[in-house]
């Protein structure tokens, strides 16, 4: 039975009051009611239902996980809904704004303010809701502030103002590109564009890339390349920055390099059978468990711009082994996509979710193995 028909089947389990056998039995043959999500998106169904068993509504954010993860849980619960067309999580994503908007989702991490900040566009795009826009410009307005001339630009990872890195920077790149791409005033958008090309300019002569074409974690005291980690989310915000930059400037420079930067990864990060993995696994504490989803879902938008079938195939390579050796009871999804299932968290599910919804976004006529 291939992923497609189980997703099928869950979701008939979900959403029909039948017996068993006729719902696994009508699970061979896609829905045709437009209210039941199938394939990707029925997996995505399932895993979104055990995720919010994490939310509490009181604080707007999910137990087991921490303030920057809440951005890519609101950022997983638009995509959703954007391809699937549905409203359910329409209140989640309000409450969540409103709980926390009076500190204007702004802390002493420049990254932090970065993931909010993509979160609330995407909530715009999604709703059209003025307020979502309104506090993304906000909040980039505060992520300028972290720039200097320290190391010839950039800006810095906290307001500390000890570190530049890779993170805090891609994010920058990517929120003035994306506020660029929706701002319906010429001169607004001449000022994101001047911001995405300063920040591009520096980042490219930083070193912050290496010979390989993979992006390490940031820079050493003395502004050179500190041949920390490479993280799959590194590789993977700066791809999604660099494809709204190309729609913004037609650079096709911004394109290859982007392109350079995905094969590298797919080579470098990913095994035999083409299932991502970061360097931390099995243990990689709070933070790097959400690293690979923000890798795929940017994969996704590139391939969205360019689109090539090694990127469509990785994506549902992913999302598949997930669904098939990285699940656990009730829909959790842990961190090591080729399996075996260990446990879970808000930020694993969230992680997995993300994988689901690339495949989704990026697939052809098919599911892999159809």
């Amino acid at each position: 039975m291939t992923n497609f028909s189980k997703g099928n089947c869950i979701l008939a389990a979900v959403f029909l009051v039948s017996s068993m056998p006729l719902l696994c039995a009508a699970a061979a043959q896609p829905t045709t009611d437009p209210g039941i999500p199938t394939g990707y998106l029925a997996d995505a169904a399932v895993g979104l239902r055990t995720l919010q068993t994490w939310y509490v509504r009181k604080t707007g954010l999910w137990r087991t996980t921490g303030w920057w993860n809440g951005a890519n849980a609101v950022t997983v619960l638009v995509d959703y809904s954007k391809l699937s067309g549905s409203s359910k999580f329409r209140g989640e994503v309000e409450n969540t704004f409103k709980r926390n908007s009076k500190g204007k989702f702004v802390n002493k991490f420049f990254d932090d303010e970065g993931w909010w900040a993509l979160a609330w566009i995407d909530a715009y795009e999604w709703s059209h809701d003025a307020r979502y826009l309104d506090m993304a410009r906000e909040i980039f307005a505060d992520m300028t502030t972290g720039w200097n001339e320290t190391c010839g630009g950039g800006i810095w990872w906290s307001k500390d103002r000890h570190y530049k890195n890779a993170i805090a920077n891609e994010l920058f790149l990517s929120v003035a590109a994306n506020l660029a791409s929706r701002s319906g005033d010429a001169r607004e958008q001449s000022i994101y564009v001047s911001w995405v090309k300063r920040e591009w300019g520096w980042f490219s002569r930083s070193g912050m890339i290496n010979s390989q074409n993979l992006v390490n974690d940031g820079l050493d005291a003395d502004c050179r390349n500190n041949g920390k980690t490479v993280w799959s989310y590194n590789q993977g915000v700066i791809l999604g920055g660099l494809a709204r930059a190309f729609q913004e400037t037609q650079d096709q420079g911004l394109l290859q390099q982007a392109q350079s930067i995905a094969q590298a990864t797919l080579k470098h990060l990913a095994d035999g059978n083409g299932i991502l993995h970061d360097a931390c696994e099995p243990d990689c504490g709070a933070d790097g468990v959400q690293f690979k989803g923000i890798f795929v879902r940017n994969l996704a938008t590139l391939n969205s711009v360019a689109p090539q079938k090694q990127y469509e195939t990785f994506l549902q390579t992913n999302a598949e082994s997930i669904w098939n050796r990285d699940q656990g009871p009730n829909y959790e999804f842990g961190l090591i996509w080729s399996g075996p299932f260990n446990s879970a968290n808000a930020a694993s599910q969230i992680s997995a979710l993300d994988s689901f919804l690339a495949a989704e976004s990026s697939k052809g006529p098919t599911r892999l193995g159809e």
